[in-house]
Formats: C-alpha cells, sequence, structure tokens
C-alpha cells in the first residue's frame, strides 16, 4: 500500500494555507484527514498521482471547500473561549475580588448620585474608552509579534488575543450613545442599573485583555497536546 512521505504532509499543510486555512491546529486536522483519504484513495488507485488523489480528496469536502471544517471549529473553540471567560468573570464575584467589584461599583454610583454634568461623565467614559483601546492595541501588537516568531498560530490562541479586543471595544462605544442622559439615570434604577453597566465593561476589559493573555501559554497547553512539544522545537 502506497504511503505519504513528508514531503507529500508538507504539501498538503501548503494546500490548506492556499485554501484559506491559517490556523495551525485546523490546518493539522485537515492535514490528518486528507492524508488517510489519500492513502485509501490510492489502495483502491495506486496508479494515481498524488496530485490527483488530493484533489480527489478535496472535492469531497463540497463547494465551499474547507469553510464548513473552519466555522466549525471557530464554534466549538469559540464556545471553550467562552467557558474560558465565564470561570475568570465569575472569580470576581468571591472573596476577596468582590470587595473591588463593589468599590468600582460604588464609585460610578457615587458620580451618578451627585447628578454631575454630562460632558463631565462623558468624558470620564471617554478616558475609560481610550485605555481599553490602548489596552487592545498592544494586545494586538503581542499576536502579531508572538506569530512572527513562531510562523504559527493556533485558533484559541487568535481567539485569545483578537476576539476580546473587539468585544471590549464594542462595549466602551456604547456608553456614548447617551442622548437622554439624564432621562435615563434620574431613577435610583437607573443608577444602579448603569453604575452596574459600567463596572461589568471594566471587568470584562480587564479579563479579556489583561488575564486571559496572562494565561495563554497555559490553556493553549491545555487545549493542544502538541502545543508545548511544537513551542520547546
Amino acid at each position: 500500500m502506497l504511503k505519504l512521505t513528508e514531503t507529500h504532509i508538507q504539501e498538503l499543510y501548503k494546500f490548506t494555507r492556499k485554501h484559506f486555512v491559517y490556523h495551525y491546529d485546523v490546518q493539522t486536522e485537515l492535514v490528518d484527514h486528507l492524508a488517510n483519504d489519500i492513502e485509501d484513495i490510492w489502495q483502491a488507485q495506486p496508479n494515481l498521482s498524488f496530485q490527483d488523489a488530493r484533489d480527489a480528496s478535496f472535492k469531497k469536502f463540497g463547494v465551499f471547500g474547507f469553510m464548513d471544517v473552519i466555522d466549525a471549529k471557530q464554534k466549538q473553540l469559540g464556545k471553550k473561549y467562552h467557558k474560558i471567560l465565564w470561570k475568570f468573570m465569575k472569580e470576581w464575584f468571591s472573596v476577596p475580588k468582590i470587595i473591588l467589584t463593589l468599590l468600582i461599583f460604588t464609585f460610578f454610583y457615587a458620580l451618578l448620585d451627585l447628578n454631575i454634568n454630562e460632558n463631565i461623565f462623558l468624558g470620564m467614559m471617554l478616558v475609560l474608552a481610550i485605555t481599553d483601546v490602548i489596552l487592545a492595541q498592544k494586545l494586538l501588537n503581542k499576536s502579531k509579534k508572538r506569530f512572527k516568531e513562531k510562523n504559527r498560530k493556533y485558533l484559541l490562541e487568535d481567539i485569545i488575543f483578537r476576539a476580546g479586543t473587539f468585544n471590549s471595544i464594542i462595549i466602551f462605544s456604547n456608553f456614548f450613545h447617551l442622548s437622554t442622559f439624564s432621562d435615563n439615570i434620574a431613577s435610583i434604577f437607573g443608577k444602579v442599573l448603569f453604575a452596574s453597566l459600567i463596572t461589568l465593561a471594566i471587568i470584562y476589559a480587564y479579563v479579556t485583555l489583561i488575564v486571559i493573555p496572562k494565561k495563554a501559554e497555559e490553556l493553549l497547553i491545555e487545549t493542544y497536546p502538541e502545543y508545548e512539544l511544537a513551542k520547546n522545537m
């Protein structure tokens, strides 16, 4: 029975990249599938060339090629990321971090209760938003540096360094849609609600932009057993 060589395997990696698969873990999964299928095809048609066997295997993925596999992996690891996010968010509602959470909430509630000028409050939101953008940009730069050094990136790694960044910016930008500021926050309920939202936004930004990225290596090793071996190569 014909077997694929290391050269064939590397050609399959190049083939997946050519078809818009940019994450190493997804590439590896597809290369493994293609390799097994090509060897099965060779068993039935031993005279078929590697390229023809590869193309015959690729056709089985349908009109959209690898896109369905990519979408499925994004959903799978997106769910994993949300579980990781939820785990670290929950830590802020246990001692001793719950005390810091309450202090943040109390600070913003007190500001709202003082009925400060809307422009002053929006100025504070702008400072928070700018801080968020700076942290997000630093995280994106770190992501680019990691990829340049390793010349490969994993899907969960990309989510850790990018998804949280954009979500955090979107959350803070929504605080500027306050055309009815005084009406929305005149009541006690409004003040409690708005102070709670700001507090959650700050915690979310801290967790996604600082806490989880610091845990990236640990999370990647936990998800990809081969990651630590590849890192030490």
